[in-house]
């Protein structure tokens, strides 16, 4: 899968509502966001196994507009920050999001950035087709 690696600084929170019944990969009716713990083992390795680098479903999230927080006042976000960022437009299946994200980290390490701990998976409908988004928090070394 050929695809475009590039770092994103992201300057402002993007805030979420948090949902009871995630399903991260499936059809998603609406802009949702997923975070992912990492295999300790796997997550800092240049070769790592793509079946198990993510680990447990951290959060999920559906979008939440200009901080519209639920009733317990209860809301998650995908924190500002830098981030390594791959982008497909259409929905992938969990072996290519565990691929891209294998990918990710490649490039991260190749770049001598040190990967965060946690992966995060957007998915949302833009210019009319639907967007894959994985997104992995990274500090200079």
């Amino acid at each position: 899968m050929e695809t475009e690696i590039s770092t994103l600084n992201l300057l402002s929170p993007l805030y979420y509502v948090p949902e009871e019944k995630p399903e991260p990969f499936g059809c998603p009716d609406g802009e949702r966001l997923f975070c992912f713990g990492l295999n300790e083992a796997q997550s800092r390795s240049f070769e790592p196994d793509k079946e198990k680098l993510l680990g447990s479903l951290i959060f999920s999230g559906r979008a939440a507009g200009e901080l519209t927080i639920d009733a317990k006042g209860k809301h998650l976000e995908l924190p500002r920050g830098n981030y390594l960022f791959i982008q497909k437009r259409k929905i992938l299946n969990r072996e290519e999001i565990s691929g891209l994200a294998v990918e990710l980290q490649q490039e991260g390490l190749w770049q001598r950035l040190i990967p965060g701990d946690r992966l995060y998976l957007r998915y949302l409908f833009e210019d009319g087709s639907w967007v894959t988004q994985l997104l992995r928090p990274h500090k200079e070394q």
